[in-house]
């Protein structure tokens, strides 16, 4: 167990997420820790909204103060979590120094499910003319069509400023739209 991927839930001061986020994967590149730490996810869903009488998608966060990440739990990746800025704590940790509970792999489909995605190791065939979310680098959040693919990177056209946009992603920052 000590040396298996799982996803904890780590705290963070809502309305912080995205912040958090992205200081934990700085301090991931930083202190040499990809190898154990490898992603942090803010759950966030696509939600419609009649505003004025126009229809605005946006993203709604899932789970408020909270962000998901994907890591092997040992002490040192641990600690570089735990002490990172804006982290409170852990969920399934009794605190006091206590190593918290990882989620289940129906926790995590569910989630995943919920987000419109689907768990590493399905596989879902991308192809030109998919429906696409951006769910890492700096267009996260955004959602396109796939313009050409290419092995690992994919020219998505993304809707930015009401004005039709390519954007390059890599293969592991989109999935598919459901």
């Amino acid at each position: 167990m000590e040396n298996e991927k799982k996803w904890y839930i780590a705290t963070t001061y809502s309305g912080h997420e995205l912040k958090v986020k992205e200081k934990l994967e700085m301090r991931a590149e930083s202190l040499g820790m990809k190898d154990q730490i490898f992603r942090a996810i803010v759950p966030e869903e696509t939600v419609v909204e009649n505003k004025n009488g126009e229809m605005k998608t946006r993203l709604r966060k899932l789970f408020p103060g909270y962000i998901m990440i994907e890591m092997i739990m040992t002490d040192r990746a641990w600690h570089v979590v735990r002490n990172t800025p804006g982290v409170t704590g852990f969920i399934g940790s009794s605190g006091k120094g206590a190593k918290p509970i990882p989620l289940s792999q129906e926790e995590v489909e569910k989630i995943f499910k919920s987000m419109g995605q689907t768990v590493k190791g399905e596989e879902l065939k991308i192809e030109v003319g998919s429906k696409v979310k951006i769910v890492d680098g700096p267009f996260s959040g955004m959602l396109g069509i796939v313009k050409t693919l290419n092995d690992d990177v994919a020219i998505i056209n993304i809707d930015l400023f009401n004005q039709v946009t390519e954007v390059e992603a890599t293969m592991e920052q989109i999935v598919l739209d459901m």
